[in-house]
């Protein structure tokens, strides 16, 4: 296991944000995290990333993980490639030459503003700064997000050969069940804060509850 959370629970205040939720990613596999607005899987990545502490419950992470985050949060004002090197901050090498190599269509905007480029540049860019930590495991948080269908297969097919190529972990939070069931072999359903379903995508897929509830199909 690469990564996992048991029996997490996390509170605002008097609210219960997550309720015994338990998950986990094992080496070089693709998980997708599903549900509804409000259902805690923003909470679940930022107490994964160490950004919450939990009123109970343990999580536990090996190797290095990276983020993708909903909304890029990239540096408008920075040229592409200045926000790249902003990934590899904890090393001491920041050549981002491999990023163009993986994310070609990266190189011919490396000098410009990440704040003129189109959300699927954007979003390329934010995964390109992910990898430039070389991690171990890779959360995204809400990749299609705004964006066009065809820029959304182009990511995904580079999250698949980054998982086949380089056995990179991958933990994808997505409101998009039918993408994330597809890209992903196994998967987690979440709903007010638990748990409610959790199996191979294919199983979820074919259930008439899950169907019905996020792939727009009659139950």
């Amino acid at each position: 296991m690469i990564a996992g959370v048991s029996d997490l629970t996390v509170r605002y205040a008097a609210a219960t944000a997550l309720d015994g939720v338990s998950l986990h990613v094992a080496d070089g596999e693709m998980v997708a995290l599903i549900g509804p607005n409000g259902a805690g899987k923003s909470t679940l990545v930022n107490a994964l990333c160490g950004l919450l502490r939990p009123a109970s419950g343990t999580i536990a992470v090996r190797g290095d993980l990276a983020l993708v985050p909903e909304g890029r949060h990239l540096f408008p004002s920075l040229s592409v490639d200045d926000n790249l090197r902003l990934g590899a901050w904890r090393r001491r090498r920041r050549d981002t030459s491999h990023i163009y190599g993986l994310l070609p269509g990266l190189v011919k905007l490396r000098d410009r503003p990440a704040g003129r480029l189109s959300g699927g540049e954007q979003q390329m860019v934010a995964l390109g700064r992910a990898l430039m930590a070389r991690p171990s495991l890779l959360v995204i948080d809400e990749m299609s997000l705004g964006l066009a269908p065809k820029i959304v297969d182009d990511l995904a097919a580079h999250l698949r050969e980054r998982n086949t190529v380089d056995g990179l972990a991958v933990l994808l939070i997505e409101q998009n069940a039918r993408l994330a069931l597809e890209l992903c072999a196994r998967a987690y359903v979440l709903e007010a804060g638990r748990v409610v379903a959790e199996g191979p995508s294919a199983q979820l897929a074919s259930s008439p509850e899950v169907a019905a509830a996020y792939l727009g199909l009659e139950a």
